[in-house]
């Protein structure tokens, strides 16, 4: 019983940050803080434009972070230039990561068709490497296959595993056009198998596909979720007005 096969794109760097508050209060020159930041989120939405890329920028809701930058790069090495690039900037002194995840793009295998060359295919390549999607709401989860006896999603066989996921994807497929997902592989990159990302106009709509999946015998036998991230998508003057509300 072979590993299956995975199509693989781009890295995924989602940085979650709290806000120094005491520090941003104290802050005498904000607006040269957002001068040089917007520099920066300038230069990764122009990399984005010419596809070398993803970047978006959320609010978070809760006490788990105030801010997401999330960054998606051909290599695991710039990401690691974007971590350095922010880090100086003014914001990161105003900020402390919380909490971070990294991973990379991934679709099922069988989508290779035979005869067929993956990096000259269109559809695939943009899901592969995808624009960040423009809907206003985020929410995030790491997850797991579940690996205990009975329930060991690991040693099904193929026509098993098959069989769940179609069940599975039927559910995501009625949120077509409502609600957007990327899957994210994480296996030996992170402390959780997958990171999925959902984006949504109406984040109520991410309660309602993830209150069916876990009904669905896949999810309600083999799955473990981690902690929820959900927020909203900003662009820099929405950011920087969130940011002064703060000051006030």
């Amino acid at each position: 019983m072979g590993a299956p096969k995975t199509l693989d794109g781009w890295y995924v760097y989602h940085d979650f940050r709290k806000v120094r508050y005491d520090v941003w209060k104290n802050t005498p020159q904000p607006n040269s803080v957002l001068r040089t930041y917007a520099e920066f989120a300038e230069s990764q939405y122009a990399l984005q434009r010419d596809r070398k890329g993803s970047f978006g920028q959320f609010v978070i809701a809760g006490h788990k972070a105030d801010v997401l930058f999330l960054y998606m790069r051909p290599s695991l090495e710039e990401l690691n230039e974007v971590k350095a690039a922010f880090a100086a900037t003014p914001m990161a002194d105003l900020t402390e990561s919380t909490y971070s995840y990294i991973s990379v793009v991934e679709l099922g295998g069988y989508l290779a068709k035979p005869g067929v060359d993956i990096e000259q295919d269109e559809a695939i390549q943009a899901r592969l490497k995808p624009t960040m999607p423009s809907h206003r709401h985020i929410c995030f989860y790491p997850m797991n296959k579940r690996r205990m006896h009975p329930d060991n999603w690991y040693m099904l066989d193929e026509d098993e595993r098959r069989k769940f996921l179609q069940a599975h994807g039927a559910i995501g497929r009625r949120y077509a056009g409502i609600v957007k997902q990327i899957i994210c592989g994480s296996i030996g990159l992170d402390d959780w198998e997958w990171g999925v990302t959902l984006f949504a106009d109406d984040p109520l709509q991410f309660k309602k596909l993830v209150h069916e999946m876990r009904f669905d015998e896949s999810s309600a036998r083999f799955a473990e979720f981690g902690p929820f991230y959900v927020g909203h998508q900003v662009d820099t003057d929405g950011l920087w007005q969130w940011l002064m509300s703060a000051r006030a």
